[in-house]
């Protein structure tokens, strides 16, 4: 199905270029969204006489997503989740924890701009793309800890999940010893 663009599309186009792209994909993202018009004849002489407005609309919504991006980008956020002892959390950080969080600190950033291929699953420092506007995209950084005294501590580089009372190989040997001693480990 072919369909002109409203406004860039990732991987896709320009505004104002005509694609041809699966009618799925047209009539459940593209045209619901506002992104695109069908390819007619009608179509394409309406969008040249919109195209000016489209246009000027556009560079006002990249100026909106550029001021907030310059004072977004870099910036680290703290979330606060409970996990196991080996990092791994119980449950996941998604989009829309990250847009709670975000906004709270005063951005205006909607859950669909998180670029998070998937969930965070994991305590520790986790690099996220956001995309602002199809143009402008910037990244975050979101500091995943169990406390905000942990969260320091991972902020400074080091790791939390790593066991510091003990180390597994001295376990081992220690047990090996034992055995031994007892005469358990020659049954062989």
């Amino acid at each position: 199905m072919e369909v002109i663009l409203l406004e860039r599309v990732a991987k896709l186009g320009q505004m104002g270029e005509t694609v041809n792209v699966k009618p799925g994909f047209a009539r459940n993202f593209l045209l619901a969204r506002g992104k695109a018009l069908r390819a007619t004849d009608a179509n394409k002489k309406r969008f040249e006489g919109q195209r000016a407005q489209l246009e000027a609309r556009n560079l006002e919504r990249r100026n909106e997503a550029q001021a907030v991006a310059d004072k977004l980008n870099g910036q680290s956020f703290i979330l606060i989740r409970q996990s196991g002892e080996t990092g791994v959390l119980y449950g996941s950080v998604s989009t829309r924890d990250l847009a709670e969080v975000v906004t709270q600190e005063g951005f205006s950033v909607g859950r669909d701009q998180f670029a998070l291929n998937q969930p965070i699953k994991t305590l520790g420092l986790h690099t996220v793309p956001v995309v602002l506007h199809p143009e402008v995209e910037v990244t975050v950084t979101v500091n995943v800890a169990r406390s905000p005294e942990e969260a320091e501590r991972q902020a400074r580089g080091e790791s939390v999940t790593e066991r510091e009372a003990f180390n597994l190989d001295d376990l081992g040997l220690e047990v090996g010893a034992a055995l031994a001693e007892s005469g358990e480990g020659d049954e062989g």
